[in-house]
């Protein structure tokens, strides 16, 4: 891999980037397992969102009793793959089906994938679905195309909640 840059070829490295990234928050949400966010992000806006994200998801899984179905695994594949080379990132949708001790679920997660100094990183994440938290905090219908957005001092401060 280019220190600078990204290929075509690269796509094998960023979909294992996002399913590692997946079945990590998946189980830090239902299991309280770790997740590094300096192991997938470069931003520390991303980073800090992301934290916030799997700190409130695992406290609705407490509230509601619902941490002892663990997560076991994940089975995903690609609904969606796109390489950007004018902005230098790859769009990935994927299809992630959230393997528990009893059950699974399925959903749809969205990932912008760029180069920085050498390393796959995740620029943007967005799981949709009427009550998931991107949904929420972000809002329904989102379009992930924009690597720089996590940069945007306006659009991350119009995510945090105003105190009255």
């Amino acid at each position: 891999m280019d220190q600078g840059s990204l290929s075509v070829r690269d796509f094998e490295s960023a979909y294992a980037l996002c399913v590692s990234a997946l079945t990590a928050y998946y189980k830090a949400t239902w299991n309280d397992s770790e997740f590094d966010v300096n192991t997938y992000f470069d931003n520390d806006n991303l980073k800090q969102y992301m934290q916030a994200k799997i700190d409130s998801q695992h406290e609705i899984f407490l509230q509601n009793d619902l941490t002892d179905n663990t997560v076991t695994g994940l089975k995903a594949g690609v609904e969606k793959a796109e390489f950007h080379d004018e902005g230098d990132f790859f769009y990935l949708k994927i299809d992630a089906e959230v393997i528990k001790d009893v059950g699974s679920y399925a959903e749809p997660t969205e990932f912008l994938i760029q180069n920085s100094r050498g390393n796959l990183v995740i620029v943007d994440w967005y799981t949709s679905g009427k009550d998931s938290y991107d949904s929420m905090i972000r809002g329904e219908g989102q379009i992930i195309d924009n690597p720089e957005i996590w940069k945007d001092r306006d659009w991350v401060k119009s995510l945090q909640p105003t105190t009255n």
